[in-house]
């Protein structure tokens, strides 16, 4: 052989090796590129999963929030007008006063109008929500709806622990207390 053909024999040798080592460091390139977007994919799908998260917990958060102050907008419109309501308690107590002392007068007229107007204030206040707490003498007293003023001698055993006379009137507003029924109760 020649020395022309051994070189041009060396040259394609070496053109077979280069052209292979080179597609062996494609191979190589193109694994650690696979590798590398793999990293970044579930770099990426992490970062989704935490914002996903986030999200949920953010649309939760909102969710309780909505709720508790639709239930405290709830609660304001049914106690809205408790001021009020209470400042107008008196004057009921002072119609059912006024009651007892026509009743004992001979003016039939002036009984009705002063029922008449006394009505029209409960039935008002009623729509407002306002309700009286029904106690009647005889009744268990209960520490939680009952303000004891005073207890006095039960004139009975059966009266001991119970209510002997009411002397104001109890209201609630909703389901809230506003006014607890002061009893006398016997001992």
């Amino acid at each position: 052989m020649s020395k022309k053909d051994k070189t041009k024999k060396e040259k394609v040798a070496e053109n077979d090796v280069a052209t292979k080592e080179q597609e062996q460091q494609e191979v190589v390139d193109t694994a650690e590129n696979e590798i590398t977007e793999e990293n970044e994919l579930a770099k990426l799908q992490e970062a989704l999963e935490k914002e996903k998260e986030r999200n949920l917990r953010l649309f939760a958060e909102f969710e309780n929030y909505k709720r508790r102050t639709g239930r405290e907008r709830v609660e304001l419109f049914k106690t809205a007008g408790q001021d009020v309501i209470t400042s107008l308690l008196p004057v009921m107590d002072d119609f059912d006063r006024a009651l007892k002392e026509i009743e004992k007068t001979e003016d039939k007229n002036l009984l009705k109008g002063v029922e008449l107007i006394q009505n029209k204030l409960k039935e008002t206040l009623r729509a407002k929500g306002l309700e009286p707490i029904e106690t009647s003498q005889g009744e268990t007293f209960d520490a939680e709806i009952h303000e004891a003023v005073t207890q006095i001698p039960a004139p009975s055993d059966d009266l001991k622990g119970k209510i002997i006379d009411v002397i104001e009137k109890g209201y609630t507003l909703g389901e809230k207390i506003i006014r607890f029924p002061k009893v006398v109760i016997g001992q």
